[in-house]
């Protein structure tokens, strides 16, 4: 099994114990995101130190305050790196609004253009702008692979679907009145989909009360084989398919 998104420099315990615990379940691959640049530093460390981590390098609508050019050259440099198999997380935050409009859109369309001189896959984050987020990306990002984490939007599945978009479940997918999610995900084309974690948000249903961490995706994928009518292993063979394919791992 594959988390296809964590947050490890997050994430309680250390990065050791959260590696070991996923490897244990039969987790053997993720991708940790950044969302600034302390964050995206740490990731590439954790990165160097785990064979089983790989990073997505980006600036976080809600730490898009004052982007300029000389953070989009730090994350040039960094993506550079070969731990780096995706741009983001980047899109619109419309919900905390912590940074303003301008500033997002500016850093979202910056990270467009990295991932298209990249040739890597783009993580999208939305939240309380989805018309925003699909129409920014209906125009620039043409030609990019795009990953919606944490779907949200079961109401835009199919315009999504006839982008070419990969579609990526959290733990929220499990929550008992999520029901439109869970049927998006029955929808979803096998060889578009992916599982994460989101951790240490969005902790599955079976173990909600705790926080979440990258071996739990295997009960987020339970779920998500169920509600497809597949076995577990079925649905463990097609992520890791569309991840290796994605990220190159």
């Amino acid at each position: 099994m594959i988390d296809s998104h964590t947050h490890l420099t997050s994430c309680d315990p250390l990065p050791e114990r959260l590696v070991a615990d996923a490897e244990q379940v039969g987790v053997r691959r993720m991708l940790t995101v950044g969302t600034d640049s302390d964050s995206c530093r740490a990731a590439l460390q954790i990165a160097e130190d785990f064979p089983q981590v790989y990073v997505a390098i980006g600036r976080h609508p809600n730490h898009a305050t004052g982007f300029d050019d000389a953070d989009l050259a730090e994350l040039k440099a960094l993506a550079a790196h070969p731990r780096c198999r995706a741009i983001g997380e980047t899109g619109l935050d419309f919900y905390r609004q912590t940074a303003a409009r301008e500033d997002q859109e500016r850093a979202f369309a910056a990270q467009m253009q990295l991932a298209r001189e990249t040739g890597k896959p783009l993580v999208i984050h939305t939240r309380a702008a989805d018309d925003d987020t699909l129409s920014m990306l209906g125009g620039q990002a043409e030609g990019l692979r795009v990953i919606l984490h944490c779907f949200s939007m079961p109401d835009r599945l199919d315009a999504c679907l006839e982008r070419g978009y990969w579609i990526s479940f959290a733990g929220n997918v499990t929550y008992p009145p999520n029901g439109a999610l869970r049927a998006a995900a029955r929808e979803v084309p096998a060889e578009r989909l992916l599982v994460e974690t989101d951790a240490p948000y969005l902790t599955p249903q079976a173990v909600r009360k705790e926080r979440n961490q990258p071996a739990n995706v295997t009960l987020t994928a339970e779920v998500v084989a169920a509600e497809r009518g597949v076995a577990y292993e079925e649905l463990e063979a097609q992520v890791e398919r569309n991840a290796a394919e994605l990220f190159g791992w």
